[in-house]
């Protein structure tokens, strides 16, 4: 089958969904008419590659049969002019497609929890690790996301030992998977009196949400223990039993909330984390069978691998695995990572096309 007719199948896909749209709304089926949508809008960018491929391919049939039959030079002339730039196009919409219709990640449209956890360095990499926080959530901002704290334990100078919150919104997943890993920090820390630039760690995950039809659960192999919350709180603080761990006995992954004042919205907080571990324990498990075939150069099933280092005298930060180096550190760290993110996914794209050429 050629590229035409593989576009041409997903046409016939892409108009069969407009029909069922329309009989899904005349029958008030809002779950449908959510599933449908959502299908419709993963093809609508490849529809669009379809219709301007297809224009393509016909203006060179129309040109070759003047350049076949016409008898006026001119004219021939004129045709085979306009036929090399008609061929240019169409090997550069057939790159574009390929790249379309490469198999999409399917927990790219899912909401993520995040972890971040200070590293080596001690007080500064709680002071990096806050910093990373905040880059995150004000990167949540720009692009319109919701976050919100499922925990939080904080160092005496202001510093984050550990933070774990959730991002909701449009393709949350599909652009900060690849954030996972050991970020690494050089610069002066505050707590250093002498000017001497020191290196500190901290180590992001990004685990994608999951629904409960997708992570089978027993509730008779976690331990749930109930107790006082600390740290900031107002007076529910050490007076309620209020925060909950969770501990998955077969795993032993461990998860906790005592960001609210509710022991519900805690235990429905630290469920959520916990099925999201479990579902990410799988996916590394998948990954690193996939890794093991071929070596990847984006994707990071090992999160001890470092993937990046903050250099705060240079305003330089650096991405390992694509060898990047931008010079605009004191943007990045305000929450505009979009470039990076977006780099970071050619790169991705690339790869997975050169495997599937390859194979």
């Amino acid at each position: 089958m050629n590229l035409l007719e593989k576009l041409e199948k997903i046409k016939v896909r892409f108009d069969q969904i407009n029909t069922q749209l329309s009989e899904a709304a005349n029958a008030n089926d809002f779950e449908k008419i959510k599933t449908l949508n959502k299908e419709r809008l993963n093809l609508e960018d490849i529809i669009a590659a379809y219709e301007k491929y297809s224009s393509i391919i016909k203006n060179i049939q129309g040109n070759q049969d003047i350049i076949n039959s016409s008898k006026e030079s001119e004219l021939v002339e004129l045709a085979e002019i306009e036929m090399d730039e008609l061929k240019s196009e169409k090997d550069k919409m057939e790159e574009e497609i390929k790249t379309l219709l490469l198999p999409k990640d399917p927990n790219d449209d899912k909401d993520v929890i995040m972890e971040i956890r200070a590293g080596t360095g001690g007080e500064e990499a709680a002071l990096f690790a806050n910093d990373l926080f905040r880059m995150y959530t004000r990167y949540a901002e720009i692009c319109g996301w919701k976050y919100e704290l499922i925990d939080l334990t904080e160092t005496g100078l202001g510093g984050i030992k550990e933070v774990v919150f959730s991002i909701s919104g449009q393709n949350v997943y599909g652009n900060l998977k690849f954030e996972s890993g050991v970020h690494r920090v050089q610069r002066v820390p505050e707590t250093e009196a002498s000017g001497r630039v020191h290196t500190s760690a901290a180590s992001v995950a990004v685990l994608p949400e999951v629904e409960d039809v997708e992570i089978d659960l027993n509730m008779n192999d976690v331990k749930i223990d109930i107790f006082r919350s600390g740290g900031a709180g107002g007076q529910n603080v050490n007076k309620v039993e209020t925060a909950v761990r969770m501990t998955h006995l077969p795993t032993g992954i461990v998860v906790q909330c005592q960001d609210e004042r509710s022991q519900l919205k805690n235990r429905q907080k630290a469920l959520k984390v916990l099925k999201a571990r479990l579902y990410d324990l799988e996916l590394s498990k998948k990954n690193a069978e996939i890794s093991a075939q071929r070596k990847s150069m984006v994707r990071n099933g090992d999160r001890s691998d470092k993937i990046r280092t903050y250099n705060f005298p240079q305003n330089r930060i650096t991405d390992h695995r694509i060898g990047l180096t931008l010079y605009n550190l004191s943007t990045v760290i305000e929450g505009h990572i979009g470039d990076l993110i977006e780099q970071l996914k050619i790169a991705d794209k690339t790869e997975k096309l050169q495997s599937a050429e390859n194979n």
